[in-house]
């Protein structure tokens, strides 16, 4: 393979990787806006990048070997995932006496991951098919999600300030609203 070639497809799985980590950062931006401490926008972080490392490698195990019917599946319960947790956080900034049912810790962090990571399981059946590289596809979808992650979680906390009380409103509507386009995509 010449150095053309390489670059080409360094260049096609890091778009990629960066299309995937938007909605890591959108997820990110809206979680950013409910009060996180800087230990926990790392542990989220590096959650999400290492769930983006497995999931499209499961998902390039299971697409050499099935079809990508499972695809539609990953993408339909990751919206609901996602929708779940954006009425959830809209419903708790109204309930200011009450705790969040879910918060991006422990289960709560696994449920968030999962849900933000299930699109890279698609893209993982598909690259499966088609016969990727699959250690640095892994590790490119990691590395760029992680790092969009943080982004969107610092940009988020940042906004929260100025926001105030509406701040976790906000971040649960951002994420109904990509749990819909998941859903439905237009």
């Amino acid at each position: 393979m010449n150095v053309e070639a390489i670059l080409g497809e360094l260049l096609t799985l890091l778009i990629m990787a960066l299309a995937l980590g938007m909605d890591a950062f959108s997820v990110g931006l809206g979680m950013g806006l409910i009060r996180l401490r800087a230990r926990q926008i790392l542990y989220i972080g590096i959650t999400i990048g290492i769930f983006h490392i497995w999931m499209p490698l499961a998902g390039m195990l299971i697409g050499r070997v099935l079809s990508d019917t499972f695809g539609t599946i990953a993408t339909l319960l990751g919206g609901g995932l996602l929708i779940l947790l954006g009425v959830q956080m809209v419903f708790a900034s109204f309930k200011k006496d009450e705790k969040p049912l879910i918060t991006p810790v422990g289960f709560g962090l696994i449920v968030f991951a999962l849900s933000v990571s299930l699109d890279s399981f698609s893209v993982g059946l598909s690259l499966g098919i088609y016969g990727a590289k699959t250690f640095l596809t892994v590790v490119i979808f990691g590395i760029v999600s992680m790092v969009l992650t943080w982004i969107g979680l610092l940009v988020g906390k940042r906004v929260q300030s100025w926001l105030g009380s509406y701040s976790e409103a906000l971040g649960g509507s951002i994420l109904l609203a990509f749990g819909i386009k998941l859903i439905f995509p237009f």
